[in-house]
């Protein structure tokens, strides 16, 4: 081996290719083991080199050249192979990339790698340019993809992590977790600081006030605010009784889905025209409104009878409330009835804004409170988390990395896997944080998840479809539907581009026997226990195709910014989204009192926790990667880039709107701001 800038020696009789590799720029990604390249072509190998300059090789950031030589041409590159061999000490090592420049002039060939090299390992790349496996003819290729795929079905295994819910990977601690699909060594370390920082407060917080007074009034909740807080936080502190507000967070807070049109009262929903006349005002009646579709509705059913939990002892409570809203052509969406359970009767009153002012405040805690359930568990973790789990697994088992779709989603599932199997240890685990703080914590969490997840259906998970499913598109001040839409628009007619780069026909996309064997891995493993998920098993055509990977990033983005960003926003006044009840709903509305409520809300550590915990989860991430970035360059021929440059600049201009919009708002809506929307789920 000679470094490029040595003097001509009988070498240079030799063919020479100019090597670089990309180190990559996190905490110990350089090495000091020795590590080898080998190219193949298709007339052969060239000599094995070790990569080896004058001075420190393979740093942290650094893009190391070299010359490797062949004693004649390789042709065609197929492959770059790289090996890594200890050296006294094991010291891993991440590469990037390789670009060769093969002798002649010809143009440098990028080989994406973007993977640890751990212990003595050895790992052969491909040309970046995506393929599928009908565009490979040669043995070694065909044979690579198939070697690649058995080795990774070893090393990522389903799971069945409980009845009636997706499988996951089969691990029992991030610890477990392969390397290549961890955290770098900053995000763990962010990780576990901001951990550490959030718990730290929220212990002396519970030394500070327990020393003090226990909670008497509302304004004890003041208390709780240090240095941890928000200007929404504190917004919905001075706010969260009024009506307009209560409303506005099925519009825009973490839980924007709950919402739909009301063509027909439930049965067991008794409102009357008499109750809400006095709200809807003179010359209309509340049927005239249902049959113009200017009633709505918020039911939690899901959460009827969901046995409560118990926390250091005492029973907690769960309600399972109805809530009916009106559209005011002046006043916009008010609510007009609350009933805090399923089965009407004298203990189940139907609250109205004309009740005494404690017994309504009551009724509109006991809807927040089942928000706080609902938002956390199904929209947030099953609608995201632990549907895009399933994504993650079955890409890593059947697609090799040199296919469009392995390339189009693994900036998408970046991180997921590790925040996965970091949620089911230390969030709803046995012992978890939701155990300890939230109603529905220990049994009640997952027969709540199982009951959303037999019902789950493909089509929700389109927002174009879900809107108008839920009969919501004529709602104003719906941000959150809006920004949705421009958002989902953006990345379909990317997902549209790039897979028209790869798949020219229906045909092509029902005869790549790696993308069938991927939405079998989907369907069959990963979604296995609900067949009415409505997603089949087999993918006939392109626009089929673009519509499923264009759910996958919308979910692992967008959706999951929507309901994760802004939870500590709506959660850290405690009082307007309770993480748990520690007394059963009023059934005597003229008997609330204001130690009744008190009584009913957090306690000091329930609060401090669900403060903590809520921040951790919801705070912006430090290494966040915005959608639309590729820090990663999997795709490396410029019509691919071309199409993810038009996608960023969509999205530029989406951001441009987004703000504009908000200018002169005093309660702005930035969650979906395509700067502030993570590439994947990652925290």
């Amino acid at each position: 081996m000679t470094s490029i800038d040595a003097p001509a020696t009988p070498l240079n009789l030799k063919m020479e290719y100019k090597v670089t590799v990309a180190v990559g720029t996190s905490m110990y990604s350089g090495t000091r083991n020795s590590v080898y390249v080998t190219l193949a072509g298709e007339n052969g190998e060239s000599e094995k080199t070790v990569l080896d300059n004058f001075g420190l090789d393979l740093s942290k950031g650094a893009k190391d050249e070299y010359i490797v030589c062949s004693a004649a041409s390789l042709g065609q590159l197929l492959l770059v192979r790289l090996e890594k061999q200890n050296y006294w000490v094991e010291d891993n090592f991440f590469c990037r990339y390789v670009t060769v420049k093969p002798p002649g002039g010809s143009s440098a060939l990028t080989f994406p790698c973007y993977r640890w090299l751990i212990g003595d390992m050895i790992i052969e790349l491909r040309e970046g340019t995506a393929k599928k496996l009908s565009d490979d003819s040669l043995p070694l290729l065909l044979a690579h993809r198939e070697t690649e795929l058995q080795e990774r079905q070893k090393i990522y295994r389903w799971k069945q992590f409980a009845l009636d819910m997706p499988r996951c990977l089969d691990v029992e601690s991030e610890k477990e977790l392969p390397q290549d699909v961890r955290f770098d060594n900053e995000k763990r370390s962010d990780y576990q600081a901001a951990l550490y920082y959030a718990l730290g407060e929220l212990a002396l917080k519970k030394l500070a006030i327990k020393f003090g007074e226990s909670w008497n009034d509302l304004d004890d909740f003041k208390r709780t605010y240090w240095k941890i807080r928000s200007p929404i936080s504190e917004y919905a502190m001075n706010h969260w009784t009024e009506d307009w507000f209560f409303c506005y967070q099925f519009l825009n807070g973490p839980n924007p889905r709950s919402i739909k049109r009301c063509s027909v009262l439930p049965e067991n929903f008794p409102v009357t025209a008499d109750m809400v006349q006095s709200a809807l005002g003179e010359h209309t009646s509340l049927d005239q409104e249902i049959k113009a579709g200017n009633v709505y509705l918020v039911d939690h059913a899901i959460l009827d009878g969901i046995p409560p939990n118990v926390i250091e002892g005492k029973a907690q409570h769960v309600t399972a409330p109805l809530c009916l809203l009106y559209d005011h052509p002046e006043r916009g969406l008010i609510p007009l009835a609350i009933q805090l359970g399923q089965t009407p009767g004298v203990d189940k009153p139907i609250f109205l804004p004309s009740d005494p002012p404690l017994a309504w405040l009551l009724a509109k805690i006991g809807v927040r409170h089942a928000e706080f359930q609902v938002f956390q568990v199904l929209s947030h973790l099953l609608r995201t988390h632990l549907l895009i789990e399933v994504f993650c697994v079955a890409t890593l088992r059947q697609l090799p990395a040199v296919h469009p779709v392995y390339k189009l989603l693994t900036p998408h599932l970046h991180y997921t896997l590790e925040i996965n199997t970091r949620g089911r240890a230390q969030l709803i685990s046995s012992d978890g944080v939701f155990q300890k703080v939230s109603s529905t914590g220990g049994e009640g969490l997952l027969i709540l998840a199982q009951r959303e997840y037999k019902f789950l259906t493909y089509r929700s998970l389109q927002p174009n479809l879900d809107f108008h499913d839920r009969g919501v598109t004529k709602l104003k001040g719906y941000y959150y539907m809006e920004d949705s839409l421009m958002m989902w628009d953006a990345i379909h007619s990317f997902v549209s581009g790039v897979v028209s780069l790869y798949y020219a026909s229906d045909n092509e996309v029902l005869q790549d026997s790696e993308l069938q064997a991927w939405i079998r891995d989907i369907t069959q493993e990963g979604y296995g226990d609900i067949p009415q998920f409505g997603l089949p098993s087999e993918l006939t055509s392109k626009e089929e195709l673009i519509t499923l990977l264009s759910v996958v990033i919308f979910t692992a983005s967008v959706q999951h910014a929507a309901t994760n960003n802004g939870q500590f926003d709506w959660c850290a006044w405690v009082p307007n989204t309770p993480c748990t009840l520690r007394q059963p709903p009023p059934t005597d509305k003229n008997a609330v009192t204001m130690e009744m409520i008190m009584n009913s809300l957090p306690d000091v550590s329930q609060t401090c926790m669900e403060m903590a915990i809520t921040w951790h989860l919801g705070r912006s991430q430090p290494d966040a990667i915005p959608i639309g970035q590729y820090v990663d360059e999997y795709f490396t021929e410029p019509r691919a880039k071309e199409v993810i440059k038009s996608f960023q600049e969509e999205l530029q201009d989406i951001e441009k709107k987004i703000m504009k919009k908000n200018e002169g708002l005093e309660l702005q809506y930035l969650y979906l701001c395509p700067s502030r929307v993570e590439n994947s789920i990652t925290i």
